[in-house]
């Protein structure tokens, strides 16, 4: 997980660094408001609808591509995000589709039918036309081919929960309960090493979180710079 301020600075860290952040104290297990008001990023597993075999295209259906944007699934920082938890009514006002969470270039494409169940965010992914944006429809065929199969979410946490010791045994240390949408990019490396389309999700042990943590900033410059 990442942290992008006000003043648009980046800081990337393990739990303890995003709690500071928030102004909450890591000693009090149970559900907590967040007062602060700053924009988190995090790169969680997701598949795309259809069935990848090694070496296949993926099938886009009439008029979009269907995306799962974020699921409960345990990413590299010990952290998962609630499905149920999502508020995306304003980002619907204007559903961009960023390349790497660069506001600062006009967004690849558009976001329609966002919907929520059991296993996550869901929604179908527009890509521009390459009759005016070249750029945005090579990253549309990219991920078409796949190659280009990664995607992250921009967010803003209103409520989290920090497990008790029981029910992190299995490496969660921060569940985001409530938080609303703010944008969402197509990106080259994820944080997480599972964010890729796969016929399978594979659980992520505690082992590999813990693992993971110790790499994780150098994943998020490669986001981050888009390298």
């Amino acid at each position: 997980m990442i942290v992008r301020t006000k003043s648009g600075n980046y800081r990337a860290g393990n739990s303890a660094v995003l709690l500071d952040f928030l102004g909450v104290k890591k000693e009090a297990a149970g559900i907590q408001k967040v007062a602060g008001d700053v924009e988190l990023i995090a790169a969680v597993p997701f598949l795309l609808a259809a069935d990848v075999e090694a070496g296949q295209e993926i099938a886009a259906i009439p008029d979009g591509i269907a995306w799962t944007l974020s699921t409960f699934d345990l990413d590299r920082f010990g952290e998962r995000i609630d499905p149920q938890g999502w508020d995306f009514k304003r980002y619907m006002e204007n559903p961009v589709i960023e390349w790497a969470h660069r506001n600062d270039i006009p967004a690849i494409g558009k976001m329609e039918g966002l919907t929520i169940d059991d296993k996550g965010l869901h929604g179908l992914v527009f890509f521009n036309d390459k009759s005016y944006d070249p750029f945005g429809w090579a990253i549309g065929e990219r991920v078409k081919a796949g190659v280009i199969r990664a995607g992250s979410v921009g967010f803003r946490v209103m409520e989290i929960e920090i497990p008790s010791k029981d029910d992190s045994r299995d490496g969660t240390s921060l569940i985001f309960r409530k938080q609303e949408l703010l944008e969402f990019s197509i990106c080259n490396v994820p944080a997480n090493p599972f964010a890729l389309a796969h016929k399978e999700q594979q659980p992520i042990t505690t082992e590999q979180s813990n693992n993971y943590g110790v790499n994780a900033i150098p994943f998020w410059d490669c986001l981050i710079n888009n390298v």
